[in-house]
């Protein structure tokens, strides 16, 4: 899977959980590290846990995909998972608020989502 496709699906998984804020930022001009960073917030311990699982559970279940590190804990409130061409950012809102990340990476231009195709009803012809 491409790091566009990975990224944007960590960002609906976390959406999957309700995370809040939920933000992709396309860094590959700005960094050699990795290609983008989605960045998500939750509410408390138990909401942050939930994000966390649903990305790492959902992707080895249905892709075979395993980050190769975490760093952080839900005490702390910030949680890191590296998949190399992506980084997930699990924060607690106040402590995203503090390190500011998208500040930080301000030039890195923000990956929209896609906006869902417009249904028309059956039997209807579109306008």
């Amino acid at each position: 899977m491409d790091s566009k496709k990975l990224a944007l699906l960590c960002r609906d998984l976390a959406d999957n959980r309700k995370a809040e804020n939920i933000m992709v930022l396309d860094v590959r001009k700005i960094s050699t590290v990795t290609d983008y960073f989605v960045v998500a917030s939750g509410t408390s311990e138990p909401h942050l846990r939930a994000i966390m699982d649903e990305i790492t559970d959902k992707l080895r279940a249905e892709h075979n995909l395993r980050p190769r590190a975490m760093d952080g804990t839900l005490q702390t409130a910030w949680v890191v998972m590296d998949f190399f061409d992506v980084i997930v950012h699990v924060m607690r809102t106040d402590v995203r608020e503090r390190y500011n990340l998208e500040g930080l990476w301000g030039d890195a231009p923000l990956v929209r989502a896609r906006k869902a195709a417009r249904k028309t009803p059956k039997g209807r012809p579109n306008d």
